[in-house]
């Protein structure tokens, strides 16, 4: 019996200890590695290069999609299985198009999760009841985006400015998280503001210290862009801070 390696993506640490017991418990089944920031699962993921990565779709640092597709760049024999609270179409159809194998909603059994895992790691696309390959593809369809999405406009690096800054850290904090100076984050916090075409009243906000900001200073930069973003950006943001729910 092959035995498929699993790397486990999730911030909660009891979390983590439950699935890592679960998966302890099968035999064909080991977990090689575990990361609690998003910013650490692509480092992780290529280093021990497991068959199976299961991540949760809302990380500190980056979310699911962005850490899928750096996952498919250094290590494109692993496949994605993400496990997340969200059922609604939107969050599927964005795992699937970055590249995710599978999805499986966190109020599944223990036993479709292993299922889950075996699937994708023998090729197969595996979607959690009630989801559908037809669900999948009719929200996809429906949902065909128009026009420049800006979002996908970021670098991977201004992505990671834009996630943690929107958890509230300083250009301090977020330098030293990314290895690189806060004269560094300003700037590409600058060039992230520009690309999202953010209006000067935006981009104030957005620039206040993470001490004054917090949640409802986000909220108001938010607001104040809204006439400028499209919808799907203003989605994409909300993810990144976790104030996102079936939008």
């Amino acid at each position: 019996m092959k035995t498929i390696s699993v790397v486990l993506a999730e911030d909660h640490h009891v979390v983590r200890q439950g699935l890592r017991a679960l998966l302890a418990a099968e035999a064909d089944l080991e977990v090689v590695g575990e990361a609690a920031s998003g910013l650490d699962v692509g480092d992780l993921v290529e280093r021990v290069k497991p068959d199976v990565l299961v991540v949760d779709f809302v990380m500190p640092g980056l979310n699911a999609p962005d850490i899928i597709r750096r996952v498919a760049r250094v290590s494109p024999c692993t496949r994605a299985l993400v496990l997340s609270m969200h059922a609604n179409p939107a969050y599927v159809v964005e795992a699937i198009q970055s590249g995710a194998a599978g999805y499986v909603l966190k109020g599944s059994s223990a036993a479709e999760l292993v299922r889950a895992i075996r699937a994708v790691a023998e090729g197969s696309r595996h979607l959690s009841p009630p989801l559908s390959e037809e669900m999948v593809e009719a929200y996809a369809q429906r949902a065909v985006p128009t026009g420049l999405d800006l979002y996908r406009t970021l670098t991977q690096r201004e992505r990671e400015v834009l996630h943690l800054a929107a958890e509230g850290q300083t250009s301090g904090q977020i330098g030293a998280r990314l290895n690189i100076s806060p004269r560094t984050v300003e700037v590409h916090r600058a060039n992230l503001l520009r690309k999202l075409r953010l209006d000067s009243t935006a981009r104030k906000v957005f620039q206040v210290s993470a001490s004054a900001a917090g949640r409802e200073g986000y909220l108001a930069a938010l607001t104040a862009a809204r006439g400028q973003l499209r919808i799907r950006l203003l989605v994409k943001v909300f993810q990144t801070m976790k104030f996102i729910g079936n939008m």
